[in-house]
């Protein structure tokens, strides 16, 4: 495949490159960012919110060095490793102070050792970081596939990429050169292959009413739900089995749980007026036979809120990348086909019906940037042209429309309809917005969306 190339030349690559530079600056600069820090959660609509982990990636330091580390390629003459390298000492301290740690990619271990590996180019740099921190990775991932195997029902934290196993798995796969890390590996996805499959005609990864998160869901789902968001549902186990497979990783049913995973999707949408589409979720319901009472998965179209919105997190985009990734694993052109036919999909819907208003990237307009710019790249050219090219100027153009010069860092994370926050954390903050842009303009390619299960 061709390296990567800037989707963007002129006067919009340079806008592009200009404002992601002003977000990085305002970061960098130490009362700018403290006080992002502390306004945040004041911000917020929802009480008790926590808006900042000092050492994880999704909302702390370990982001903030993945982003430098990530403008070093971009601009590797002005040295942006030395201020990665101080941020990342900042998070591995403040994982130290905070004692036992969740083991998972956005909050968690994994998630300081990813931005430890990407900062240590091919693992010349931070060896002793990364030894510590792979040993607990390792011992952890190891006892927590093995506590889903066999199992009927989980919490979606426990397989999915925020808190779970797939997010654990992006790392351990990008370590698979060290045995034990492959070791590691390899009993995590035996422990998805197991939970991919059904028993009695339920999937076997539904999440059972008391592992809802919410009360409104449990309300929604008394019986449990079939939860359909690359962030927090079966998409995610999806793109990293396919992602394990196309690496040459071999395991027993690992291509037949791919396949069955992406037939089920294919089998279970819900389209709207403008094509594919998908719901964030489906109730499960109970019935009663003369063998007593049995759970079914009903169809897509009963999810109560119909189909999704079109972001990373929930909805077609992040469902076309996981399809596209097993259609690349497996060899099938008909599930890249239908990813195609998703992402066509999306960029018929008007703007204001995608339900993404927010800039930032878990549920905004940077993650459906960085999707479209995998997905342009990867398929095939027609006619010179980069295929959705055009998509992706009028999303940095709207990008570039969301910058606030006068707020806090550039880019305010739209939470609810009526709060906005200066959000200086990756996942749902302007570094991922800059991350997207410089992405777009430059011609460094995006390898930390393995964060996001994209590449």
């Amino acid at each position: 495949m061709a390296g990567w190339t800037p989707f963007l030349t002129g006067s919009l690559a340079s806008s592009a490159i200009t404002v992601a530079r002003t977000v990085v600056a305002r970061l960098n600069t130490p009362d700018c960012l403290q006080k992002a820090i502390a306004e945040a959660p004041g911000q917020s609509a929802f009480a008790n919110r926590i808006c900042w982990l000092p050492h994880s990636l999704s909302q702390g330091y370990a982001g903030l060095a993945l982003l430098c580390g990530y403008l070093d390629e971009c601009f590797p003459r002005e040295r942006w490793d030395l201020k990665a390298r101080d941020y990342l000492q900042v998070a591995a301290r403040a994982a130290e102070a905070s004692g036992e740690l969740p083991l998972g990619l956005f909050s968690g271990l994994s998630g300081l050792a990813f931005a430890a590996w990407r900062l240590s180019r091919g693992g010349q740099r931070y060896q002793r970081l990364l030894a510590s921190l792979d040993h607990s990775i390792c011992r952890r991932a190891m006892a927590a596939a093995r506590s889903i195997r066999g199992r009927n029902g989980a919490a979606f934290s426990e397989f999915d990429p925020i808190s779970g196993l797939s997010g654990v798995g992006a790392y351990l796969l990008c370590r698979r050169g060290e045995p034990h890390m492959l070791a590691a590996l390899l009993s995590l996805v035996e422990g998805l292959v197991d939970l991919l499959s059904e028993a009695d005609g339920v999937p076997r990864w539904y999440t059972p009413p008391h592992l809802l998160g919410d009360e409104r869901t449990r309300e929604v789902c008394p019986h449990g739900n079939l939860n359909f968001g690359l962030a927090h549902g079966i998409p995610g186990p999806l793109a990293l089995l396919s992602l394990v497979h196309a690496a040459g990783i071999s395991a027993p049913g690992l291509a037949e749980a791919i396949a069955r995973t992406a037939d089920w999707l294919c089998e279970n949408r819900f389209d709207d007026a403008w094509g594919l589409n998908w719901p964030s979720f489906v109730p499960l319901i109970q019935t009663e036979s003369a063998h007593g009472q049995h759970l079914e998965a009903p169809s897509a179209r009963t999810a109560p809120d119909g189909p999704s919105r079109c972001a990373w997190c929930y909805g077609s985009p992040g469902i076309a990348r996981a399809l596209w990734l097993a259609g690349e694993a497996l060899g099938r052109q008909d599930y890249r086909d239908l990813a195609i036919s998703a992402m066509d999909a999306v960029f018929r819907r008007p703007v204001a019906v995608r339900r993404i208003p927010s800039p930032t990237f878990c549920h905004g307009v940077a993650g459906l940037l960085a999707i479209t710019l995998r997905f342009s790249h990867e398929m095939p050219r027609e006619q010179g042209s980069p295929a959705f090219s055009t998509e992706i100027r009028a999303l940095v153009e709207q990008l570039l429309a969301s910058f606030q010069p006068e707020s806090l860092l550039g880019f305010r994370h739209i939470e609810t309809r009526d709060s906005e926050m200066d959000q200086p954390g990756l996942l749902e903050g302007a570094p991922g917005v800059a991350l997207a842009l410089l992405a777009a303009a430059t011609g460094a390619e995006p390898t930390w969306d393995r964060l996001f299960l994209l590449s």
